[in-house]
C-alpha cells in the first residue's frame, strides 16, 4: 500500500501481482512492458529472486528496471539479488524519501521529486 501510494503520486500506473509467477503472466499479457517493477523477495509460488532471474531471461522483459524491496537485509541476499539482475535493493522499512531517492538514482523520477 505504501509503495502504491509513493509510485502513484510520482505518476506511475500501478498494477499488482500476488507472486512472481502471476507477475510474469501479467507482464506477458501487456501490450507495453512497464519501465519499473518493485519486487518483494518473499512471495509464494515464485519468490522475488526467481522472478528477477526469469525476467532477465525473457528478451521482452530485460529492459524493465527491477528494484528488490524486502526485509531481507543480509549482505549475501543483496549480492544475490543484484547478481540475478536487480538494479537496486531497498530494505524494509523505508521512507518515501528513500524510495524516491532510489528511483531518482535510476533515472525514473526527477531528482528532488516530492510525494
Amino acid at each position: 500500500m505504501i509503495l502504491r501510494r509513493i509510485v502513484g503520486q510520482l505518476g506511475f500506473e500501478v498494477v499488482e501481482a500476488e507472486d512472481g509467477r502471476a507477475a510474469l503472466d501479467l507482464l506477458g499479457g501487456m501490450a507495453e512492458v512497464p519501465a519499473l517493477a518493485l519486487v518483494d523477495w518473499n512471495m509464494p509460488n515464485m519468490n522475488g529472486l526467481e522472478f528477477v532471474a526469469a525476467a532477465r531471461e525473457d528478451a521482452r522483459l530485460r529492459e524493465i528496471t527491477l528494484v528488490m524491496v524486502t526485509t531481507e537485509s543480509e549482505q549475501s541476499q543483496i549480492v544475490r539479488a543484484l547478481a540475478a539482475g536487480a538494479h537496486e535493493y531497498v530494505i524494509k522499512p523505508f521512507t518515501s524519501e528513500a524510495m524516491i531517492d532510489k528511483l531518482a538514482l535510476l533515472g525514473l523520477v526527477p531528482t528532488g521529486a516530492n510525494t
